[in-house]
């Protein structure tokens, strides 16, 4: 059985204390869905803050002082937004695991679509590992690590992981909506604006 999951690289979180988060180890990738426990929604919302956490320039508004808004505004302001992660690939029969590689994000899965319409086309996925994906044919062919050449990979056809990408996206829009009622409870003076750069650092239609 193969399976195909969205996932989010977790920072080092030593010491956060703006809203309560769980105990994921850093540098780990955590699956998203809309069946993620609070504490976890919190883990990826801290996630796609901190990848987004950087000093204004230019037209940017300056930062604000207090400490959560402070963290948020990157999230809250930057466009275009970053998603650290990807997709993440499992031939469960096998155990080959296909993760996102460094520089790799979630804003750009639509390079996986583009791979499936095109016959011999190619799209790699970050580096270190360096994780690929060409279509051969009526197969798509995801190699592991291509620049290291491990000799790993897995074969899936174009019509399967057509349905899985689906729903991978409907694993996203599942967490955008429980994200969203989390930010309501969680951080309510700040939940329709986080709740649309959420959207927008996912690729995902805004929640209405």
């Amino acid at each position: 059985m193969i399976t195909v999951r969205p996932v989010l690289e977790i920072p080092g979180h030593e010491g956060f204390a703006l809203w309560p988060i769980s105990d994921v180890e850093p540098y780990t990738f955590l699956a998203l869905d809309g069946e993620l426990a609070p504490d976890d929604v919190g883990t990826a919302v801290m996630a796609l803050a901190a990848c987004n956490d950087i000093d204004p320039e230019d037209d940017r508004p300056p930062r604000p002082e207090d400490p959560l808004g402070g963290f948020l505004h990157g999230l809250l302001t930057m466009d275009p937004l970053f998603a650290a992660g990807g997709l993440q690939v499992i031939d469960t029969v096998t155990g080959t695991r296909l993760v996102p590689g460094c520089c790799g994000g979630l804003e750009d899965r639509g390079d996986w679509w583009d791979v499936l319409d095109d016959d011999g086309s190619a799209a790699w996925f970050g580096h270190d590992p360096s994780p690929g994906a060409e279509r051969r044919g009526s197969v798509i062919r995801l190699t592991v690590d291509a620049r290291a050449d491990t000799g790993q990979w897995i074969d899936v056809p174009v019509t399967e992981l057509r349905h899985l990408l689906a729903g991978a996206e409907e694993d996203l829009a599942g967490f955008l909506a429980l994200a969203t009622r989390w930010a309501g409870r969680h951080l309510p003076d700040h939940s329709e604006r986080l709740s649309r750069a959420l959207a927008r650092a996912l690729a995902l239609p805004p929640r209405t």
